[in-house]
């Protein structure tokens, strides 16, 4: 999608702090990091949020989840960390391509807002 940010920041039209990259995803750090490890794990074809997700983006979204699994283990986080899917504006999503939070690195406390 020609005017979405992160579409944009995949496209290395906008810069960004990468993290990790594969032919599925793209991981860059959050500029308004809320912990010490606070990643997001992009899909690199657009979906604009998880309500708008069709059965045929449920491999990504599983997918999306594995990598943070894996960059839970290798940034040394595995004792504590919380991903989060923002899904519409009153849950504090502001750009609307589906994006996975990797929060860790201090005790996060409940319930998060």
């Amino acid at each position: 999608m020609s005017d979405c940010l992160f579409c944009k920041i995949v496209a290395g039209q906008i810069p960004s702090k990468k993290v990790y990259e594969d032919e599925k995803v793209f991981v860059f750090q959050d500029i308004n990091p809320q912990a010490p490890i606070h990643f997001l794990i992009i899909p690199r074809q657009h979906i604009a949020g998880l309500k708008e997700a069709s059965e045929a983006d449920a491999e990504i979204i599983g997918y999306c989840h594995l990598i943070a699994a894996k960059l839970g283990k290798q940034y040394n986080v595995e004792d504590g960390y919380r991903t989060v899917l923002n899904v519409g504006p009153k849950s504090g999503q502001s750009v609307f391509h589906l994006h996975l939070h990797l929060l860790g690195g201090r005790d996060l406390t409940w319930p998060p807002g």
